[in-house]
């Protein structure tokens, strides 16, 4: 058998209370008693009606904003606040927020909304197992709200900056008024037959009055009739709704709502660049320094191994082979240059004797023309042939023979009588 603490209890009661999401936020209404103003300026009093009390507290902190007017004993309140319990003596206490006089429209409402509230409760619209899962890419968001506003023109721009490739359809509805429930029930039922990933619901923050049109009973049927996932996004962070109550998921704004629908792809895209960035370099880097370290193991073994020993030989041969190759290059040079001064003393020795030669050639050309017969025909001489055949005598010739006569400047034929 187990046995607890007094203080383990507390602590297990006060965290039970914690958890419960009707408590966080709830609305009472009864009768101011015993009311007193502490030194510190906390308000401490108890709500009481014809059936039991309850102890309440409201902080300084929160009566600027929470309360308009001062509190006194027998005013009849609405209260808006926290149920929690003080773990040191285990009382349940009532923390106020805010505290409005009873009896007025607001009032009213009020009563209405906690009256419908309950009864939805009852009726398990309220319950975690019917919430669907919110989609963490979107492709396509719906939007119910009024196409003027701020609360679509904070949605557009939260979506452009998070991720423009989110494609946004606006049903334009009437958000406070008459029929402005029956707008909002209608533009969720058109929403969800389109097939959209989410669909975002709500409007600016205002009065319960402004609000009034979320916390009609037929807009919180259209949300739980659903099918697909939506986040409701009405009023300011301290407002609710019923229709808070009855979407997947809260938002305590529009925008906070369209944030919830719309995941930051842009940052997550410079995130993912950066980290590749710096993966980038750090492989580059590690890369580099083995590298490094490759390229000096195989220096040290091509200097050691047997390619290195057969790259010095290599090295040793086209050195011994260049050395080859100058020296008969200076050989060749050398053969070359006396080729060239043999050659040029062969080419003027055989000039001059070509010379002596022709020399002597003409002088006995002179003399061999002096002997020729050709010569002595200069002055009327002619030197006859018959048959090509020179004629020595007239005896050789008879009548009609055709002879040749040649002389200095030329030949002519003749026939003999």
């Amino acid at each position: 058998m187990k046995v607890y603490t007094v203080g383990q209890v507390n602590r297990y009661l006060a965290n039970l209370l914690d958890q419960d999401y009707l408590l966080q936020r709830i609305f009472i209404k009864g009768e101011i008693s015993n009311c007193k103003y502490h030194s510190m300026g906390h308000i401490y009093f108890s709500l009481k009606d014809e059936t039991g009390s309850m102890p309440c507290v409201m902080f300084k902190g929160n009566q600027a904003a929470g309360l308009g007017f001062r509190l006194e004993d027998g005013q009849a309140v609405v209260i808006e606040g926290q149920i929690r319990i003080y773990e040191k003596d285990a009382r349940v206490n009532l923390y106020a927020k805010k505290i409005r006089l009873d009896g007025d429209g607001a009032g009213k409402l009020h009563v209405l909304y906690e009256q419908l509230k309950q009864k939805l409760f009852e009726e398990g619209l309220f319950d975690f197992e019917r919430k669907k899962e919110i989609p963490k890419f979107p492709k396509k968001v719906g939007i119910v709200t009024a196409s003027t506003g701020a609360a679509i023109q904070d949605i557009c721009n939260i979506a452009k900056r998070r991720n423009p490739y989110v494609e946004l359809i606006l049903y334009p509805a009437k958000v406070q008024g008459e029929g402005a429930a029956a707008t909002i029930a209608r533009g969720i039922r058109v929403l969800d037959g389109m097939g959209l990933d989410t669909i975002i619901i709500g409007r600016g923050g205002g009065s319960i009055e402004d609000l009034w049109a979320f916390n009609e009973e037929i807009v919180a049927r259209a949300i739980a009739d659903a099918k697909t996932p939506i986040i409701s996004g009405t009023g300011h962070e301290t407002d609710n709704t019923i229709a808070d109550y009855a979407a997947d998921l809260r938002a305590p704004t529009p925008s906070a709502a369209a944030e919830l629908a719309i995941p930051d792809v842009m940052t997550t895209l410079r995130k993912l660049q950066d980290l590749r960035d710096s993966l980038d370099r750090h492989m580059t880097g590690r890369i580099n320094v083995l590298r490094s370290g490759l390229e000096s193991y195989r220096v040290r073994l091509e200097h050691k191994g047997p390619a290195g020993k057969l790259e010095q030989q290599r090295l040793r041969l086209a050195q011994m082979s260049e050395l080859l190759h100058g020296r008969m290059r200076q050989r060749t040079e050398q053969t070359e240059r006396q080729y060239a001064e043999l050659d040029g003393a062969i080419r003027l020795a055989m000039q001059r004797k070509y010379e002596q030669t022709k020399q002597r050639a003409a002088i006995l050309a002179e003399r061999l023309h002096g002997l020729s017969p050709t010569a002595k025909l200069v002055g009327g001489f002619g030197y006859i042939t018959k048959d090509e055949q020179p004629v020595r005598s007239v005896k050789e010739l008879k009548a009609e023979d055709e002879i040749c006569i040649r002389l200095h400047d030329g030949t002519a034929k003749a026939r003999v009588v």
